[in-house]
């Protein structure tokens, strides 16, 4: 055993090999669970590039990333050393930990070593003393002048401490000191050493001008996109999203500019700054990291026929990567596309068949989360084609599906699948006794075969059944914002909009982020024609909740039509629905361009709608009160 490989706490922030300017980025797998969303979550997005620490005290910063180790090189350890290091490691688990740090800062200094000079600040952040841990960066750069991890852990320390400006002259030394062939890559890793919290702004800015001289030549790129990152961590997105477009005209090719931008896709260009990098970028398999984060945006903000326009592209270029027909097929079942969603989940099965990895070993926990994992996403696949196969009506087809499941088959999620299969052929008797056999060990058991029950109610047009079992739900858990909001639903079916407003605004009472129960409340005044003003104020507040989701702009287009706005009205709602054609949005978009005498694209929508579902209730009650026959 040697003494450099005992002391390893920092990282090393140089790249041991140049990567493309601008960052880099890998596919993050995780398992899918039940539902859309879960299969979202897959994780078809890249990997943020390295964030900057968040420690709970800014003196313990520097031990917060993840430990990389010094190059193996002869050890200078003799019984001298070995004996002063032993006798420093024991004062260490005594508390005498001041003790133990002048031991090894003292063997650091006679031996030159960089790993007892990293050991020796270690201890000091370990025990908050700032001081201790500053005077041993000092020794270190004394003692190897040309270190450029010396400069590094400098630089960390005092931008831990929130002593930013004297973090300056470090971080021009630790980018001098990197070997040219690797100085971009430690640029564009250099924002991992700001700490979050109020000196994050400061620190941005000052190595946005340490960063100045770099930004030209090999290093502009990577420059420009470090500076975005520093700022975006900072919270300032306007000079983010600004430094990451030079960096994008400078190369448009480069990750970084885009990786930046998909975190900041709600703030005005960073969604151009993506389709550039996208258009730009001819290798599909490079812009794969990029484009799969891009489309878990899309999802995120419910802009579902673009997410599936993207992974569609995706699928036609690399047609061999499985993950993304999984989840364009949950996509596609969103969408009411059932024989695309069909087509897309069996090639994914195929696929996942051709590709089967013997069990794996027990011991072996690394392969058996892999199978475990890819066993899920099989589950997942064949939960979405029973449902699928209940969108075509064809239930002899789901119920093959999902017997298909084994032993997974009893679990909660497939259970309901079940029920919900048997509810649409009319058993809805035995598919409530099926949702009630389930376990309920835990409160959350319990709430969540309540609201199952109360979905397969739903569906059925059992409006009082259901509301009454809310109520008895409301009872038992009390003032639960999701119960309520249901409950809530259920007595607008009932016309009993009074006790639906009051129930609304209980649950905004209890949580003012809720944005599904603004919008409901406003798009009920606004359906009824009542108090329009305050209509639109709800509905506008759900928006800024949750910018861009389509369900709401919808609501927004129909307070501004009853408003009496109706060119507005046109353009929200043909927004809402080119991001999610659902039918119920195809009704009020269709209902706006007759009343504006655009009759012909009025008939054009709302057959788009029929093709799609033909037993929706908006659209049937909107065509039968216009008296349009298609």
């Amino acid at each position: 055993m040697t003494a450099t490989r005992l002391y390893v706490q920092f990282p090393v922030l140089h790249a041991s090999s140049p990567a493309k300017p601008g960052g880099s980025a890998g596919l993050a797998r995780t398992a899918a669970t039940a539902g859309l969303l879960a299969c979202l979550a897959l994780g078809l997005a890249p990997q943020r590039l390295p964030a900057q620490t968040s420690p709970t005290r800014a003196v313990q910063a520097a031990t917060q990333v993840a430990a990389a180790e010094v190059p193996l090189t002869r050890s200078a350890l003799d019984a001298s050393l070995f004996y002063q290091l032993l006798v420093a490691e024991a004062e260490l688990r005594r508390g005498e930990a001041s003790t133990a740090f002048q031991l090894v800062l003292e063997a650091a200094r006679r031996t030159r070593d960089e790993a007892l000079f990293r050991r020796a600040v270690d201890i000091a952040l370990r025990t908050r003393s700032s001081d201790q841990a500053l005077s041993a960066v000092k020794a270190w750069r004394i003692a190897l002048p040309r270190s450029a991890l010396a400069a590094q852990t400098q630089a960390q320390v005092l931008l831990a401490l929130g002593r930013t400006p004297e973090a300056a002259e470090p971080l021009r030394a630790m980018i001098e000191l990197t070997a040219p062939a690797e100085r971009a890559d430690t640029i564009v890793l250099l924002p991992r050493l700001i700490p979050r919290g109020e000196q994050a702004r400061a620190a941005a800015q000052l190595l946005d001008d340490v960063l100045k001289p770099w930004r030209e030549g090999a290093t502009r790129t990577s420059a420009l996109v470090a500076g975005a990152r520093a700022f975006a961590g900072a919270g300032d997105n306007a000079r983010a999203l600004q430094l990451a477009g030079d960096a994008q005209r400078d190369d448009p090719a480069a990750e970084g500019p885009a990786l930046i931008a998909i975190e900041l896709m709600k703030e005005p260009g960073a969604e151009a700054v993506v389709q550039r990098y996208l258009k730009a970028e001819k290798d599909t398999k490079q812009s794969n990291p990029i484009r799969l984060g891009y489309v878990r945006q899309l999802t995120s903000a419910q802009r579902y026929t673009e997410a599936a326009a993207q992974l569609s592209e995706l699928t036609q270029a690399e047609p061999e990567f499985a993950a993304a027909w999984l989840t364009l097929g949950a996509l596609q079942i969103e969408l009411n596309q059932p024989r695309d969603a069909q087509a897309s989940l069996q090639r994914f099965l195929a696929l996942r068949e051709a590709r089967a990895q013997p069990p794996a070993d027990d011991d072996d926990e690394a392969a058996q989360r892999a199978a475990d994992d890819a066993q899920q996403e099989v589950t997942q696949a064949y939960l979405m084609l029973a449902q699928a196969a209940e969108q075509q009506r064809d239930y002899a087809a789901a119920q093959s599906w999902l017997e298909k499941l084994g032993d997974v088959g009893g679990s909660g999620t497939v259970i309901s699948r079940r029920a919900s299969l048997l509810a649409r052929q009319g058993k809805l008797a035995e598919a409530r006794e099926l949702i009630r056999s389930l376990p309920e060990t835990t409160p959350q058991e319990a709430r969540s075969k309540l609201m199952s029950e109360s979905q397969l109610l739903r569906e059925a047009h059992e409006w009082t059944a259901a509301h009454d079992l809310l109520v008895a739900a409301n009872k038992r858990f009390v003032d639960d914002p999701d119960l309520l909001y249901e409950q809530a639903m259920m007595a607008e079916k009932l016309n009993r909009f009074d006790d639906m407003e009051r129930l609304l605004r209980k649950v905004i009472e209890l949580r003012a982020d809720f944005h599904h129960a603004y919008n409901a409340l406003g798009y009920s005044l606004a359906d009824r024609n009542l108090r329009l003003p305050e209509a639109r104020q709800l509905v506008a507040r759900a928006l800024e909740l949750a910018p861009g989701d389509p369900f709401i702009t919808d609501s927004l287009g129909w307070v501004e039509f009853r408003l009496g706005n109706r060119a507005e009205a046109v353009r929200l709602l043909r927004d809402a629905y080119g991001k999610r054609p659902d039918p119920e949005i195809a009704a009020h978009l269709g209902e706006v361009l007759w009343a504006s005498d655009l009759r012909d694209d009025a008939r054009r929508v709302w057959r788009e709608a029929r093709e799609r579902d033909a037993a929706n209730e908006v659209l049937k009650e909107t065509l039968a009160r216009l008296k349009v026959s298609l």
